[in-house]
């Protein structure tokens, strides 16, 4: 009898997991999916609700809007530079400081970590930072996406948190054969820390990739410089403020009325134009994730 108690809990097991991941995958796919059919329904036929997983009138209306601006494609150009610059900038110059924080010998190393850290807490407000911005001359420049986010605390915590589960042996092994302290962190440190390197690097470039605020106040005034994000805020200002209504109302033919967008299927357009490039992205890091726990479990 107890035989086949023990062979049932497995069987029970599993299939329980089996149905908690199904549900889960579900949860977890359906809004992406339900967005994405509104962006491909017709934006009148979207008004009357009941998108959920497939188009009732297809249509390409909406993504057509999204780039008929033809100034789409160099925002996507700045927006893909500055997360690739800032990404690689920012992951070099904080493991850096998290590697010379992490060593005892440095005597300097509390108080910088608290400087450091004092940052995430404390901040001198918007109008104090816009004056800094316009006395180091970096309105309307392209560098006003970079050198401000280029030390980030709560990366270089993380990141000096990992470095201190590394054995020291190695590093210890290294100075013996006659490397620097810049050399360690090369060779030794940096191929050791790419689980955390890609967890950090994927926080960097969702976060350069979704900014437009600082394009907003900083770069808003030149074109050349304007970002994905930013344009489509524009355009989902613009069709927000668009009254769709009038339109019907002024005897519009049935064609039209069928390919009018709206801000419900404009702003699902928009995000799904947004989201994919990190969506394409993220499979590739995936991996070091769980790299990362596989390094993180062994223990000198």
């Amino acid at each position: 009898m107890k035989k086949k108690s023990l062979q049932l809990e497995p069987i029970v097991f599993n299939t329980f997991n089996a149905i908690f991941m199904i549900v889960i995958a579900v949860v977890t796919l359906y809004p992406f999916l339900n967005t994405l059919a509104v962006s491909l329904n017709a934006g009148n036929d979207t008004i009357r609700g009941g998108i959920y997983l497939w188009p009732r009138v297809w249509t390409e209306q909406n993504y057509r809007a999204v780039f008929a601006g033809g100034t789409i494609f160099n925002a996507f150009l700045i927006s893909v530079a500055r997360t690739v610059i800032a990404t690689v900038l920012s992951l070099f110059l904080t493991s850096m400081l998290a590697y010379t924080i992490s060593r005892k010998e440095y005597v300097l190393r509390k108080p910088i970590t608290i400087i450091v850290v004092l940052t995430m807490y404390f901040s001198a407000g918007l109008i104090p930072y816009y004056f800094l911005i316009r006395d180091l001359h970096l309105l309307n420049n392209f560098l006003v996406y970079i050198i401000p986010g280029l030390v980030s605390a709560f990366n270089m915590i993380v990141i000096r948190t990992y470095i201190q589960t590394l054995p020291e042996g190695l590093i210890e092994s290294a100075k013996i054969d006659g490397a620097g302290d810049f050399r360690t962190f090369i060779s030794i440190i940096l191929p050791l820390c790419q689980p955390v390197l890609a967890t950090v690097a994927l926080f960097i470039a969702v976060g350069q990739w979704n900014s437009w605020f600082d394009t907003f106040l900083f770069a808003s005034s030149k074109q050349s410089l304007s970002t994905l994000q930013f344009e489509l805020m524009k355009l989902l200002s613009s069709s927000m403020n668009t009254n769709s209504s009038a339109s019907m109302a002024n005897g519009a033919d049935l064609n039209a009325v069928q390919n009018m967008v709206t801000p419900v299927s404009i702003r699902a357009a928009i995000t799904i134009v947004a989201s994919l490039p990190i969506l394409i992205v993220y499979p590739f890091l995936q991996k070091y994730f769980v790299h990362g726990l596989q390094l993180g479990s062994v223990k000198e």
